[in-house]
């Protein structure tokens, strides 16, 4: 079985930055995700594992809060992993 790497890039506003966060986390075949600015800096490089679990999740969910309430658009780049 091969592994891919995909990546997928999606726009959101800050108040639903969490909400898409969190999505994205419970599709579980999601590697890496990369909270940009709306000129294109990194605020947010997080790398995700299988073993991701709530109580290790808990500090990045308050860091992508923190990151909301300070922007007003920021780009989400999605690194998945797909079996072929």
């Amino acid at each position: 079985m091969v592994k891919t790497k995909k990546e997928e890039t999606f726009r959101v506003d800050g108040a639903g930055l969490l909400k898409k966060f969190k999505e994205l986390v419970k599709e579980g075949n999601v590697r890496r995700i990369t909270i940009k600015e709306k000129a294109g800096r990194t605020i947010l490089d997080i790398p995700l594992t299988i073993g991701v679990i709530g109580a290790v999740l808990t500090p990045v969910l308050a860091a992508v809060g923190a990151v909301a309430a300070l922007i007003t658009e920021c780009t989400i780049s999605v690194e998945r992993e797909i079996k072929n």
